[in-house]
């Protein structure tokens, strides 16, 4: 007498095109302790996706990581050469109102 099985086979390539269309969440706590004291926690939050639904739930700090893509590099460039142009620019108007409280203070003696 025969034993059918009805297995859906799944390839690897199936599994992981599911797990990135949907994504995957691990999260986890490591502690270490001596005698009830505990030293050292590590949490540890992973999560497996594609990159376009990554997107989709909002992350997407590899764009904005100056390290990992150059377009961050420009911006964050453009946004300190326009934050030294404020100081500058700050530091100039206090210049003149500090000589022209000097000005006024040598007039006076």
């Amino acid at each position: 007498m025969a034993v059918e099985h009805n297995m859906q086979s799944s390839t690897i390539v199936d599994v992981l095109e599911k797990i990135l269309d949907k994504g995957v969440v691990i999260a986890g706590d490591i502690t270490v302790g001596i005698a009830d004291v505990e030293l050292l926690t590590i949490k540890i939050r992973l999560i497996v996706a594609s990159v376009d639904k990554a997107k989709e739930i909002g992350m997407d700090w590899w764009e904005n990581d100056p390290y990992l893509s150059s377009k961050a590099q420009n911006n964050n460039t453009k946004a300190l050469e326009e934050e030294n142009k404020q100081l500058l620019e700050r530091l100039e108007s206090l210049e003149k109102k500090l000589d022209s409280k000097r000005l006024e203070s040598d007039i006076n003696y």
